[in-house]
């Protein structure tokens, strides 16, 4: 039995060194062991497997650098003790109709954000651009399987066919980046809003096939299933502990903590400690802590600042974000952006093209870039590449909650019929305005216990 998913790789202890260095590690009394195992005459076989657990296992004990200048906890009292000054909670003055639309707003925004990338996640940017440049577009202004003035011979030429089987989509498809946003409102609706992250373990284990999760996700799942339990289950074994995975569940966190930036982060927080730490809890929080704040605010710097009031000011993810805002203040346009991007990150390496902090910087260049557009929100989003359709769902997600549904351009949302699929058990095929209201209220009954 051999299931690729569940197999290490050379790519994972790659993955595994890089990670080691960018969180600070002294790696030098393990180098030698990772140049073995690296070696090409080395094959990936049960002695790698064995070989690979026993230097995950002593990797996770190695010191510190002395000359490391991030402070990056993973636990939420010295996260919060590590904060800048910020609103916690913000004014949130509407009657129920507005606020049923804009949650609305975030579910179809996110679920069109997410369609938008789902077809080319994985290209690279040279690729995309070549089909950009057949349909002479410079930027993307359309679902990629209907690009103005090209027809199926355009699409086969450039191996792009398989683009052509979204055209008779008539429901947003199953997705993971829509899966575990349906799966969180699934857990909260059982648990409760004080629920635990072994509370999330337990509905993990319940109601996921391990085969269905992916990398920080599935090292997880295999922890719990041999009783590892939160936070250590995000530690043991797992290279990927700061890739994107945890931010792409945490919007449901932002919907049902409306006004309470600080409250969203925490919920995220619950949930993304059961399989991520450092940098990739923090993009779960700053995500949520954004979508708390989208429902009162219109600026998006100010909307971007108050996400980072939540994480720690000393971490790679602030240092990050922080630098998009100043290009961004000093003048350097959208396309200055993206080649920076691409200067600084390797889309062709999984590490990079998955992580946390690159996929960040690339929502901030969407919504910063977006002039408070939906369409050029998630465009933008979506062009530069890497983690496509979760980079196309998290910016819609936040455009949609700013904007709200009525306010979303039809030639985005129609094609989904307000039809969802996903491999949630109760939910497998249901309407969009479904989760919306039910989200409504969740959100209402949180607020409800606030206020008693």
């Amino acid at each position: 039995m051999k299931y690729l998913w569940l197999w290490w790789s050379k790519d994972d202890l790659r993955t595994e060194r890089q990670q080691l260095t960018e969180e600070g590690r002294d790696i030098t009394t393990l180098e030698p062991e990772f140049e073995r195992l690296l070696a090409d005459d080395v094959p990936e076989d049960d002695r790698f497997q064995t070989a690979m657990n026993a230097l995950l296992d002593q990797a996770r004990l190695l010191p510190m650098r002395t000359d490391y200048c991030y402070i990056e906890p993973s636990d939420l009292d010295s996260i919060r003790a590590l904060r800048v000054e910020g609103p916690r909670t913000l004014d949130v003055s509407t009657d129920e109709t507005t606020l049923r639309d804009h949650i609305a707003g975030a579910w179809l925004g996110r679920c069109a954000g997410c369609l938008l990338g789902k077809p080319i996640e994985g290209i690279l940017s040279k690729r995309l651009q070549m089909l950009l440049e057949r349909a002479r577009c410079k930027e993307i202004p359309d679902y990629v399987w209907r690009l103005p003035g090209l027809d199926e011979q355009d699409y086969r030429e450039l191996d792009f066919a398989n683009l052509l089987r979204f055209r008779s989509i008539d429901s947003m498809p199953g997705d993971d980046d829509t899966d575990y946003t349906v799966m969180a409102l699934a857990m909260v609706k059982q648990k409760g809003g004080a629920f635990t992250p072994s509370d999330m373990a337990d509905f993990w284990l319940e109601n996921i096939p391990i085969l269905r999760t992916c990398t920080a996700e599935r090292v997880a799942y295999r922890n719990f299933t041999v009783t590892i339990e939160p936070p250590l289950s995000a530690v043991i074994r797992n290279p990927y502990r700061e890739w994107i995975g945890a931010r792409i569940r945490a919007d449901f966190f932002g919907y049902i903590a409306l006004g309470r930036p600080e409250l969203a982060a925490e919920l995220a927080w619950r949930d993304a400690s059961i399989s991520h730490v450092k940098n990739g809890i923090y993009c779960a929080m700053w995500t949520a802590a954004m979508l708390a704040a989208a429902i009162s605010q219109t600026d998006i710097r100010r909307l971007i600042e108050i996400g980072l009031g939540e994480i720690p000011a000393q971490s790679r993810l602030f240092e990050a974000i922080t630098e998009m805002l100043d290009r961004h203040a000093a003048g350097d346009s959208y396309t200055d952006m993206v080649q920076y991007i691409h200067q600084r990150w390797d889309e062709t390496r999984s590490h990079h093209w998955c992580h946390s902090i690159a996929n960040a910087q690339i929502v901030a260049i969407g919504l910063l870039y977006s002039d408070g557009d939906y369409e050029k929100a998630v465009t933008r989003a979506v062009l530069p590449c890497f983690d496509t359709d979760c980079n196309g769902a998290t910016v819609g997600s936040i455009m949609g909650m700013m904007l709200g549904a009525k306010a979303l351009p039809e030639k985005w949302t129609a094609v989904m019929n307000d039809t969802i699929q996903t491999d949630i058990q109760g939910y497998q095929i249901t309407h969009i305005s479904m989760l919306a209201e039910e989200t409504f209220q969740i959100q209402q009954g949180i607020e409800n216990e606030r206020g008693s």
